[in-house]
Parts: structure tokens; C-alpha cells; sequence
């Protein structure tokens, strides 16, 4: 019973260690460091080309077993006695959509009971979604982005005119200085 959760545990460990945000970043690319802090903790400030981003939970829960861990809505001893009956009848289950190792086809069920595992596991999760929490912060550092472009196109702008201001005077003082050297 424990197998496939074990399993299935190990698989999404390696695909978070393998995950982009969890890499070294390249060149060029954001970092993001996800905190959860309790209390009036402070969130550290996000540095450079880092995202940086807090899930605040209640004081009390700073020392506590996290919630997930601490309800067990689907542990045996909340189980119905329905569902232990329906368990014992899938027990010696074979062939197709049974997910087993024996039998012809057995492998076929095996999809369906991890996408059901999934959405279980997904329903039972933490009620910290720092996916989010980082899209917000993204969004939240690009809305100034526009701004800081416009006020150094304008910049621009204004040097490109002061410089073409002063070419066009030196322009003339060389006529007039020209005009006012007699000729030979």
C-alpha cells in the first residue's frame, strides 16, 4: 500500500531537485528563493536578479509537525469499513486496468491509479502555493519595467538632442569664424 506512494514521493523529489527554479541560474535569468515565515518574522529582501518570496503562517505553527502530516483524513484508522472490503476485493486483482505484474495487460491500469494517487495527494497538499506567490512577484517586478525603459528612452532622447544642439553650434561659430577671417 505504501510502495507506490513511496514511489511515487521519490519520483516528485527528483523532479523538484531537477526543476529549473531549483537549478544554479544561468546568465541572465532570475533566481528564485521561496521562505515560509511565522509570526512578524521578516522576509528578506529580494537582491539583485532574485525573486524572493514568503509564505507567512501563524507563530504557533513555527514549531508544529506541518498540517499535512499532522491530519490523516485517509489513514487506516479513518477509513471506512466499506473501503477495506473494496481493497480486499482488488487484492489478487490480474489482467487488464488491474496495475499488477501478473497477468496480461496488468501494466494498464497503472496510469490511471497514479493520475488518482495525484489528485488525492494534490487535495491533501500544503496550502502553500508558492507557484503563485512567484508569478505575483514576477508580474509585481515587471510592471516596472515600462517605466524604467520609457524614463531612459526619454534620457536618450534629451542627450541625442543636447548633442545635436551642440554640433549645430559648433556648426555655426566655425561659418561665423569663417565669414569673419578675411580671405587671402
Amino acid at each position: 500500500m505504501y510502495r507506490p506512494l513511496i514511489a511515487a514521493s521519490a519520483l516528485i523529489a527528483g523532479m523538484i531537485a531537477a526543476s529549473p527554479a531549483m537549478a544554479a541560474p544561468a546568465s541572465g535569468q532570475e533566481r528564485v528563493n521561496m521562505v515560509i515565515i511565522y509570526g512578524d518574522d521578516k522576509c528578506p529582501e529580494s537582491a539583485g536578479n532574485e525573486i524572493t518570496v514568503c509564505a507567512r503562517k501563524a507563530e504557533q505553527e513555527r514549531y508544529r509537525i506541518p498540517a499535512p502530516f499532522r491530519d490523516t483524513p485517509k489513514g487506516p484508522e479513518n477509513e471506512a469499513w466499506n473501503q477495506r472490503v473494496i481493497a480486499y476485493e482488488t487484492v489478487g486483482g490480474t489482467g487488464a486496468q488491474s496495475c499488477s505484474a501478473a497477468g496480461g495487460g496488468g501494466w494498464t491500469g497503472c496510469a490511471s491509479k497514479f493520475i488518482h494517487d495525484s489528485y488525492a495527494e494534490k487535495k491533501a497538499s500544503s496550502d502553500v502555493q508558492f507557484s503563485k506567490m512567484i508569478d505575483a512577484a514576477r508580474d509585481k517586478r515587471l510592471s516596472t519595467v515600462d517605466s524604467e525603459a520609457a524614463k531612459t528612452q526619454s534620457d536618450v532622447e534629451d542627450a541625442e538632442r543636447a548633442y545635436d544642439a551642440r554640433k549645430k553650434a559648433d556648426a555655426q561659430a566655425q561659418a561665423a569664424a569663417k565669414a569673419a577671417t578675411p580671405a587671402q
